[in-house]
């Protein structure tokens, strides 16, 4: 009897410590939009291991959704983009700080391992976006690829809507920006070429640390530093501009490579840095705190400390103007090491404003003649 409860009390204390591989979230935090939640119990866990059986197979499900429309105007002062598109919602990627997670409620789903794995694609995204970009009334401004979840995540390989999304851009003559962290971007190397000839395209590759733990447990399916930091210098040796987005900065966790990643990148060819501090807002807190005593146990109050002091003794900061940069000691001296980054390191540098000239002929898809 004693031993049985031994064991069972062991099974319980593994469980509550164990990680899932290759997922950032450990968990599925409840949807603030259901007034019903549910959990998976312990009796029936340990149930199923004592058969034998997997109580989550951890796998990624890709589910085709039909939105009427695919660019969303910004409105958010702070984010320095007008417009944005998701070819896909949800992001395999599973970045465990990612503030993308919040909006997966939305769509009936968990911010937690459901955004990771409940993948949700726009395969009409390019008939939508060319549909747009014909109305007579738009006029041309920069659209990012995609300001919520990365458009070169995985699915991508499969799916190509971003590929096919570049070339409605480029056939149209229309300027995009694109956000990523996955070296797949060089897949499409050839239109970014032919789109930056006319100043039509910039990239901001996302990179935060320069250690491939730190980035393996931060960001668990994402390129690795390494393959980033060789995708920045070949878009740049091919004319494609390209800004090195050092985010999110968190304290006692990659604080430290502020210096280091801003010389790395500006030697790869890097034109500019951009940087935020850590915010987790909404059901992100939970992730990430979840997250961070299974993963970092020893460091885990320090660094929740160090970021609610970023942030007003809170863990979230939703204030325009402020939920970015921080406020305090540590938000100072993490904002001041940016600074002195780019004076150090991209001195006369800086990324072209794109060309929005070019598009108003091209609506019926080619130059007009007269």
């Amino acid at each position: 009897m004693l031993l049985t409860q031994v064991s069972t009390l062991y099974f319980h204390i593994m469980n509550s410590k164990s990680t899932l591989k290759g997922r950032g979230a450990q968990l599925n935090v409840p949807n603030r939009f259901f007034e019903l939640s549910h959990e998976q119990r312990d009796d029936f866990l340990e149930f199923c291991h004592k058969e034998g059986e997997i109580t989550d197979k951890n796998k990624t499900l890709y589910l085709p959704v039909f939105p009427k429309t695919i660019v969303n105007k910004v409105t958010s002062p702070d984010v320095g983009m007008m417009y944005s598109m998701n070819p896909y919602q949800g992001c395999e990627h599973g970045c465990v700080y990612c503030y993308a997670r919040n909006s997966h409620e939305l769509w009936g789903f968990s911010a937690g391992l459901d955004f990771e794995r409940r993948i949700l694609v726009k395969n009409d995204a390019p008939k939508l976006l060319e549909k747009l970009l014909k109305k007579k009334n738009w006029k041309a401004q920069t659209i990012v690829l995609s300001g919520n979840t990365d458009c070169y995540q995985p699915a991508e390989k499969q799916f190509e809507i971003t590929k096919q999304c570049l070339e409605v851009f480029l056939k149209y003559k229309h300027p995009v920006g694109i956000i990523t962290k996955n070296a797949l971007i060089l897949r499409d190397l050839d239109i970014l070429m032919e789109l930056a000839k006319d100043n039509l395209v910039g990239v901001n590759i996302s990179i935060t640390s320069l250690s491939e733990e730190t980035r393996r447990i931060l960001e668990p399916r994402t390129a690795t530093a390494k393959k980033r930091l060789e995708t920045v210098k070949t878009l740049s040796e091919n004319g494609v501009p390209v800004n090195v987005m050092l985010a999110p900065i968190i304290p006692s966790i990659n604080s430290h490579e502020v210096l280091p990643l801003a010389k790395v990148v500006s030697e790869a060819g890097a034109l500019s840095i951009a940087h935020t501090i850590v915010r987790l807002n909404g059901a992100i807190g939970e992730i990430f705190t979840d997250w961070i005593r299974k993963t970092l146990p020893d460091k885990a109050n320090k660094v929740l400390h160090q970021i609610e002091s970023c942030h007003g003794g809170t863990l979230n900061e939703s204030r325009f103007g402020v939920r970015m940069r921080g406020k305090g000691q540590i938000a100072k001296q993490i904002n001041d090491l940016v600074n002195l980054a780019r004076h150090r390191y991209f001195k006369g540098k800086q990324m072209p404003k794109l060309n929005t000239e070019l598009h108003e002929p091209y609506k019926v898809g080619q130059m007009k003649l007269f």
